[in-house]
């Protein structure tokens, strides 16, 4: 049985067959293949466009939805164990979704489970399934996935969007540029598995100078609550804005995405530009996510 906690539990054939279906249901949403099924969303942390549009996916898909968005109103708040609340819950549904701030949770949930398990974030480790509509983005504003030259700004080093896409468009022969201050740069596990692959990859400070030859600019928010040291994240916060004067030399086909929510990395002003595709970029999460539960359920 297969779970996706890590987007390298897909094979690269894996993936283009999941944006295949993700673009197949974007012509034909309403199908009731989840017709009977139950799928639980457990969200141990706070979520808006991932829980939402899970949801949504579950519902266009015909399937009933259980599960909690604050874990405080559960059992957890009594002291019951990750272990016991995913084994009840399995009890339940065909099929878990879960968020969890704490890195391998999705893992251990997954050894202990009799249902598949998604995972929808642990900690500043993986989100597959934001990696499949970054990619589904990626393929229909670009036409390709391999090849792009794409430009990774803000907090690499607790960005868990952005490790799970540099594992998938590293299948893809991607060129990365990483743009972030030393606090925030790439993790080296990263960098070494780049180059383990023979893929291109450069580290830079300045973003205005270093976005002119992206095909993608993939803004990241700097995480408050992934700080331990309050004092370390004001002095990253306002690190990079992109503002829409700076896409004045960029090429033509560039497009802006941004895993959301933005707080100040991306001004108001960009919104407007036909570059910026971050709220696209968020609908595509629907089909990319109905993809990825149709495959884990064999349907």
């Amino acid at each position: 049985m297969q779970s996706l906690v890590s987007i390298t539990d897909f094979t690269k054939q894996d993936i283009l067959r999941a944006l295949e279906r993700a673009a197949a249901f974007e012509v034909n949403p309403h199908q009731p293949l989840l017709n009977g099924k139950v799928i639980a969303t457990l969200f141990f942390e706070p979520s808006t466009r991932t829980r939402l549009s899970f949801e949504t996916a579950i519902s266009r898909l015909g399937g009933r939805i259980i599960g909690f968005s604050d874990a405080r109103s559960t059992s957890i708040s009594k002291g019951e164990t990750l272990k016991d609340t995913i084994m009840m819950v399995a009890n339940y549904a065909d099929l878990i979704v879960m968020r969890h701030p704490l890195e391998g949770a999705a893992r251990y949930a997954s050894e202990i489970s009799r249902v598949p398990i998604i995972n929808a974030g642990d900690g500043a480790n993986q989100h597959p399934t934001q990696t499949l509509l970054d990619l589904y983005s990626i393929q229909k504003t670009q036409g390709k996935l391999n090849g792009i030259n794409i430009a990774m700004v803000g907090d690499l080093k607790y960005g868990r969007t952005v490790h799970s896409l540099l594992q998938a468009l590293s299948l893809f022969n991607a060129h990365f540029n990483f743009i972030a201050p030393q606090e925030l740069a790439m993790p080296q596990e990263y960098r070494l598995l780049l180059e383990s692959r023979g893929i291109a990859y450069e580290e830079h400070t300045d973003l205005a100078e270093n976005i002119g030859e992206a095909d993608i600019i993939y803004m990241t928010r700097v995480q408050r609550e992934r700080f331990l040291d309050p004092m370390e994240y004001e002095r990253v916060k306002n690190v990079y804005v992109l503002h829409n004067k700076m896409l004045n030399n960029t090429k033509p086909n560039v497009k802006i995405l941004h895993p959301l929510p933005r707080v100040n990395e991306i001004s108001a002003d960009v919104d407007s530009n036909p570059k910026a595709y971050y709220f696209e970029q968020a609908g595509n999460g629907v089909f990319a996510r109905m993809a990825a539960i149709c495959m884990l359920l064999r349907l």
